[in-house]
């Protein structure tokens, strides 16, 4: 495509961006095309697309509300770019989970809900009342027993008290009712009861007044008393002002102890009252439907001929199809959006703009295939191009070459990461590309060859596995060798190596893309535990307190307190965090940085790249290593004081990774550890796979990057399609092998990448 073509809609011009790393670059992104940026982690691609460019459209858009509307919206500070022109609305679309409480499903998210109530208002039958009467989340139609969540939660009463000691000696033993505390003073001070008598010598008035009683004002209260406080028995104040408000967030521990969650006896997780569910349509109530995986829904409405429903159903239609084509089919409706994985969440944005009127937009997508299988990624590629025929301009920030080699124009970030990165390689069509020598040119290019195939020690077979969407599934594991579990996004495969864990009676180390546990104060630095370390270096060469060293101590920025940034609680909005404007994001006080150690302030220090922080702490092995681990597994672009809440899932899995290096005789689990890496980066961390396997370790990684598939030595596809409609064992062996089965959505991943390699 030539130049002229591409840019015939126009396009949007960047002139000198130096936000982050980016060297003062100027470009052109064609309007109406679809613009990926490539390069290596820390290169520079994001501080483009997401600091500058997308941050530009959205402050530039927020200024077009009144004053009073600004504060309540995000804050995004001025980048530092000299001009953008001709510069979009911007939507972002990450891979972010989706912040769904109890009420928030798959069918009120999208506003497929509010049309089947609607549908079912009109021609349900017997006619109940109007579309409020069929929302599980108003009082008109919610179960009146479990207030609409489908569940009732009952609080284990005998581990809330010890009955042998009295309200004085700590009677009350959930956290936050100790003795002297306020809560505790509502009932020591509350005048009914006996302080110092335990409650096992209660009567049941007495058990019952403490335990149950609903809220009330008391009659002539004693002295010590507020004149406002109401009294309330045990269980319902722990169920209202903790168990389900905020505050329960800071007790996950604590009530996970107590409480006992079970489906509401009254609707049987239904949701609804009798009135609502006895509404029906061809034999379905509301609750039934939403019940149904979209494919089926489909089918519900498909049967529907009423004359009243036509335009709604039209409606519901078009918003499901959407959901479908994207690869989304085997979910249902009634599915938590607490639940859906951050790819999910991404494919669900996606589906809810194609069925948008708006044009002229520019989507920003961050990485979208990843946690998705070459099948889903095909699904993702036809939506955008739909996005890109409404009119629109898509800029993704990719690694996978599926979603390279269809972008209408490319631009290459680097050649490195970091300080050395921020300059653009390349910018031009994919053919163009592959003509190039730049990194990823170089790598694209590189041919690929299965493995050989190791011989296993031994294998771990698993027989007659039910659990989630596999029903009565057999497979074995090979031992001391690379196993890849592989299959479409909801096939099945988190299940099968849950399978196994749940069977394994040998040592293994589970790097799955769970929560570390990770705050805004944990970094690199504080994970790999050599923070202690540097703050002794520059105490002993300063003569100064440690704690000085420490943004968590005597060393914190007053105003932030060691945080970096400043956090704003908006309510009913995602909270707003701004770079505190005191320390610009060093965490430290001004005392704590006029120290030096080899020229540079803790706060430099702790900015260093991983790269650059091994030579500089070259004579301290005990830092070096530790820091060498973290490259070992394609973290070198790291800062030190990089807060890990800023991680991907799989950044944070390798950073795990790297402590887990010296061990042998392990079995590895690890959960697509490849999610936003470079083919360069892809192709290191598949060495210390081998190296690992070469060490008598076994391996088995959860992944859909073919040239991971490609270098393992057994693969077990699970499939073919999600959810009800996967669950089965499509193909196990060596992967080349995996190209002559039909059934196995790898195998023919496999056959289309050779083909085109």
């Amino acid at each position: 495509m030539k130049n002229e073509e591409l840019f015939k809609n126009g396009f949007i011009e960047v002139k000198d961006a130096w936000q982050n790393n980016l060297q003062h670059i100027s470009l052109k992104i064609p309007k109406q095309k679809i613009t990926v940026f490539v390069g290596l982690s820390g290169s520079g691609k994001s501080s483009l697309v997401f600091d500058t460019v997308a941050a530009m459209s959205r402050r530039e858009l927020n200024e077009t509300f009144p004053s009073f509307t600004q504060q309540y919206l995000p804050k995004f500070g001025q980048p530092h770019v000299g001009q953008i022109s001709h510069l979009p609305v911007a939507l972002v679309i990450e891979q972010k989970r989706l912040t769904g409480n109890a009420r928030s499903t798959l069918a009120t998210y999208t506003g497929i809900y509010s049309l089947l109530r609607l549908l079912f208002s009109r021609i349900g039958e017997p006619f109940v009342g109007y579309s409020d009467t069929f929302s599980f989340n108003l009082p008109q139609g919610m179960c009146p027993e479990c207030q609409g969540l489908g569940y009732i939660d009952n609080l284990n009463e005998k581990k809330l008290i010890d009955p042998n000691k009295s309200l004085n000696e700590g009677a009350i033993s959930f956290v936050s009712f100790k003795p002297g505390t306020w809560r505790w003073k509502r009932y020591a001070n509350s005048g009914l009861f006996d302080n110092n008598k335990p409650l096992a010598e209660y009567t049941e008035a007495e058990y019952e007044l403490l335990m149950h009683a609903p809220q009330k004002k008391l009659i002539n209260p004693p002295e010590g008393w507020y004149k406002s406080a109401k009294y309330e028995g045990l269980v319902p104040r722990i169920k209202r002002s903790i168990l389900y408000s905020k505050e329960g967030k800071h007790h996950k521990e604590a009530l996970a102890e107590i409480v006992q969650r079970q489906i509401c006896p009254i609707c049987h997780g239904q949701r609804l009252n009798r009135q609502a569910l006895s509404n029906k349509i061809n034999g379905y109530n509301i609750s039934r439907v939403t019940q149904l995986d979209l494919l089926h829904v489909m089918n519900f409405l498909e049967d529907i001929t009423a004359p009243l429903a036509v335009d709604v159903i039209r409606e519901l239609k078009t918003k499901i199809q959407s959901l479908i084509d994207i690869g989304l089919g085997y979910l249902s409706l009634d599915r938590n959006t607490g639940s859906l994985s951050g790819g999910e969440a991404q494919r669900i944005k996606i589906a809810k703009y194609l069925t948008s009127s708006l044009a002229d937009m520019v989507y920003i997508l961050d990485e979208p295939s990843v946690g998705l299988h070459p099948h889903d990624i095909k699904l993702i590629k036809q939506a955008l191009m739909q996005l890109r025929q409404k009119g629109n301009t898509i800029i993704i920030v990719e690694h996978n070459p599926a979603l390279i080699s269809f972008a209408d124009y490319l631009v290459e970030i680097g050649p490195g990461a970091g300080k050395n990165g921020g300059q653009v390689t390349f910018n031009g069509t994919y053919a163009e590309l592959l003509q190039s020598e730049t990194l990823t040119a170089q790598w694209l290019k590189k041919p690929r060859h299965f493995s050989e195939g190791r011989v296993p020690q031994g294998e771990l077979r698993l027989k007659n596995i039910t659990l989630h969407n596999l029903k009565n599934v057999t497979a074995s594991f090979p031992l001391g060798i690379m196993t890849v579990v592989s299959g479409v996004a909801g096939s099945g495969k988190s299940s099968l190596v849950t399978a196994l864990k749940q069977s394994l009676k040998i040592d293994y180390v589970d790097l799955a893309q769970t929560p570390l546990g990770v705050n805004i104060r944990s970094t690199p630095a504080t994970y790999l535990d050599i923070l202690d370390h540097i703050r002794r270096l520059f105490a002993k060469t300063n003569n100064a307190s440690t704690q000085l060293f420490s943004y968590n101590s005597k060393g914190a920025c007053p105003r932030c307190k060691g945080k970096g940034v400043t956090i704003t609680n908006m309510a009913f909005m995602d909270p707003v965090v701004q770079v505190c404007e005191l320390c610009h994001g060093k965490r430290y006080s001004n005392e704590a940085l006029q120290y030096l150690y080899q020229g540079k302030n803790i706060a430099a220090v702790l900015a260093l790249p991983v790269k650059e922080a091994i030579t500089f702490f070259a004579a301290f092995p005990e830092l070096k290593d530790k820091l060498m681990n973290l490259s070992r597994v394609g973290l070198a672009y790291l800062t030190l004081d990089q807060p890990l809440t800023t991680l991907s899932g799989g950044e944070l899995q390798r950073l795990k990774l790297a402590f887990e290096l010296d061990k042998k005789g392990q079995i590895y689990l690890l959960d697509e550890p490849t999610a936003g890496l470079h083919l360069k980066d892809t192709q290191r961390l598949i060495a210390l796979f081998n190296e690992l396997v070469e060490e008598g370790n076994t391996v088995i990684i959860i992944e859909h990057n073919l040239d991971v598939v490609i270098a393992a030595d057994w693969l077990i596809d699970v499939g073919p399609a999600a959810g009800i409609y996967g669950g089965k064992i499509t193909f196990s062996g060596h992967p080349q092998a995996a190209m002559e089965v039909p059934a196995s959505r790898t195998g023919t991943a496999l056959n289309e990448f050779f083909s085109e390699h």
